[in-house]
């Protein structure tokens, strides 16, 4: 028998509760006009909050990005492996593992490039950069396994052959020369890129 998780106290739940409202007050806001066009205050009147409370959970506004975005790309990840596994090809399994992830990238497309920009270049020790950082190794360790999977490689060369469609994949979203692409467009522009790279 698993062993009881005590129930959380109140200043945990109400901890949870402001952070809950700050990602979606912040989720809203930047939905709606963009990362560059929301301020701190904006967020913290929205959520209720003082700004000095919401600098307890994100520093700066791009903290604040990574807090919200990492929540999206996790499910997103999560989405993409149960569709994955349905998948008999290599390059099918792939792209139903990493098209919810470009479908995230795209849904507020300054928001997406804003994202890859604070995580490839934040602080490493930053809590939700740090979370960033474990999207992008759990991706890629899915890669791995569903390369192992498929095709007749040894893990070591799955898991570079990993990194290199991670690669592709990260570049390809931070850097499609028409920002308005839509996400679909971009990703059969990524799958042609990986099906040269598996020899598909």
């Amino acid at each position: 028998m698993p062993p009881t998780v005590p129930p959380l106290g109140r200043r945990e739940r109400n901890k949870q509760a402001k952070l809950e409202r700050i990602i979606t007050a912040a989720s809203e806001l930047f939905a709606a006009h963009g990362v560059d066009d929301v301020t701190t205050g904006q967020i913290a009147d929205a959520a209720d909050i003082g700004t000095g409370t919401l600098f307890l959970y994100a520093k700066t506004k791009g903290e604040l990005l990574l807090l919200v975005q990492n929540r999206h790309y996790a499910k997103a990840l999560e989405e993409g492996q149960k569709a994955a596994g349905a998948k008999a090809e290599a390059l099918d399994a792939v792209m139903a593992l990493i098209a919810p992830i470009v479908e995230c990238n795209r849904v507020q497309v300054q928001n997406g490039r804003t994202y890859l920009r604070e995580m490839l270049f934040g602080d490493p020790t930053e809590e939700h950069h740090g979370a960033a950082l474990n999207i992008v190794r759990q991706t890629e360790h899915a890669l791995a396994e569903l390369l192992y999977e498929h095709l007749d490689l040894d893990r070591q060369t799955a898991a570079t052959l990993a990194q290199v469609i991670s690669s592709i994949q990260y570049v390809s979203m931070a850097s499609a020369m028409d920002p308005d692409i839509p996400a679909a467009q971009l990703t059969a522009a990524i799958r042609a890129q990986i099906g040269t790279v598996l020899g598909r």
